[in-house]
């Protein structure tokens, strides 16, 4: 079975990684995870790491999920305007 697979890189703190998570929840989208990272950069070339004794975060993370890719699309179409050009990734694979 061929599915759209999608990547949205964000940070902790954005709160659209909460909308976009229980958007795709609310549509019964296939599968979703969200990664945290330990160090990352954007576009803006700002470092963001963890550190020990840090009591705040604000860490890249990366939101993954797959579905039928007209399902997936509609979720892209959603949030178009909400999401930063340059941080959603997706390709096609197939699904054993």
């Amino acid at each position: 079975m061929q599915v759209k697979y999608t990547r949205i890189y964000l940070s902790e703190e954005e709160p659209l990684l909460d909308e976009i998570f229980s958007y795709l929840q609310q549509n019964k989208i296939k599968g979703a995870t969200v990664f945290r990272g330990v160090k990352g950069y954007g576009s803006s070339g700002k470092i963001r790491e963890a550190h020990f004794l840090d009591l705040h975060f604000d860490l890249p993370v990366v939101l993954e999920f797959f579905d039928d890719p007209q399902k997936v699309d509609s979720v892209l179409n959603y949030f178009s305007n909400k999401i930063e050009s340059g941080r959603i990734l997706h390709w096609l694979a197939e699904v054993n």
